[in-house]
């Protein structure tokens, strides 16, 4: 397969709340929970700021992150001090660009993964640059949950539960205490610094071509759990956001039912009302296997100025037909999937063209399709 044109530039830093990010469609800005919780009103706030100042949804990022889009540029200072006032933001912007923190979503107040949270938080402010991309896991919870999230410097624990650091795209790690966690976490991204891993980017990138010392090589993590999935649980329930969105009247409603105490942000694009009965929550996923968990569409038009096609209704009406990845993306800069899917439909001049184990910006095997027209992939695809 060639290319038509060349892949979309990816930025080198993810927006944020102090730092948003332009689109299409506006500002995006982007919201780090701190401890991936919130309270109800906290997301009452942000759903709040999403229909006055955003397109009316929340994003679920892959880090476990919400994002309210559509921002206009003057309506920013208001929704920081709003932000701010939510108690969700750092005092420090450059702090904030970097607490990219996947945390277990079953940590209890004082317990392992809680204290090494507040360690790191505390942390983070002396710790060397690192480029923004760059994250932290601490998969310490009942199961090892956090292996698919992006995460550079991992907390797990050994199979005799025993804490050690492991470098992402290393195998092994290397056996600690926590009183001697955040030092040996100092230590490993001065290595990092020192060894020129920021021109990598990322820790498993770095490590394909520098070798990691072997004392960092040692214990091995726990064996990855199945992931959490949509669903009752001893203390609430796990709902499912399809494509990652989350309509700020839907959840707000959430929020409101009896018994919720919080909400917990899961990779996956899955979150925890906890306290609440699924019976009592409308307008998400609430079982396992949904194709719609997996699938890939950015908003489309109208929301997005650039793209051309409506893309979340056809990527639900699709989404079961495709065994691998399915990606419906509004134009041919890829924003909900940027790499390659087994079923890509990228929209042009109001139709779509199909890509086949390709990225929006390669060459097409059909194109010119009418979204009418396509209730069935199996005589296209």
């Amino acid at each position: 397969m060639s290319s038509t044109a060349a892949p979309p530039i990816v930025q080198g830093w993810c927006p944020g709340a102090h730092r948003p990010m332009m689109s299409g469609d506006g500002l995006v800005v982007r919201v780090r929970p701190f401890r991936a919780t919130l309270s109800p009103a906290q997301v009452g706030g942000l759903c709040d700021l999403a229909r006055r100042y955003g397109n009316g949804t929340l994003d679920l990022t892959s880090r476990a992150n919400l994002q309210i889009r559509a921002v206009a540029e003057p309506d920013f200072p208001a929704v920081l001090a709003a932000l701010g006032a939510l108690g969700l933001l750092d005092a420090d912007p450059a702090v904030e660009g970097h607490r990219n923190i996947l945390m277990a979503p079953d940590w209890v107040a004082g317990g392992l993964t809680d204290r090494l949270y507040g360690a790191l938080q505390d942390t983070l402010p002396t710790l060397p640059e690192l480029p923004e991309k760059m994250g932290y896991a601490i998969d310490t919870g009942a199961a090892p949950w956090l292996a698919g999230g992006s995460a550079d410097f991992r907390f797990e624990l050994d199979a005799d539960g025993g804490l050690l650091l492991r470098a992402d795209g290393a195998v092994t790690g290397l056996r600690i205490d926590e009183s001697s966690a955040i030092a040996a976490l100092s230590d490993m991204v001065a290595w990092f610094v020192a060894t020129g891993g920021p021109a990598a980017g990322r820790m498993a990138r770095h490590l394909r071509n520098t070798p990691l010392p072997q004392a960092w090589q040692v214990t091995a993590p726990r064996t990855c759990a199945p992931p959490p999935t949509p669903g009752p649980t001893h203390d609430g329930v796990i709902l499912g956001a399809p494509f990652g969105s989350l309509s700020a009247e839907a959840l707000d409603q959430a929020m409101q039912a009896p018994g919720v105490t919080e909400m917990r942000l899961m990779l996956g694009r899955l979150f925890w009302l906890r306290g609440a009965r699924a019976a009592d929550v409308q307008g998400f996923i609430a079982t396992p296997g949904s194709a719609l968990l997996t699938a890939h569409a950015c908003p489309g038009a109208p929301l997005c100025p650039q793209a051309t096609v409506e893309t979340r209704a056809l990527a639900e009406r699709l989404a079961d037909q495709v065994p691998g990845t399915l990606h419906v993306s509004g134009c041919a800069k890829g924003c909900a999937l940027p790499r390659r899917a087994d079923v890509t439909l990228t929209g042009r001049n109001g139709r779509f063209d199909l890509v086949t184990n390709g990225a929006p910006w390669e060459e097409p095997t059909a194109t010119g399709l009418a979204p009418h027209d396509l209730h069935d992939l199996s005589g296209i695809a």
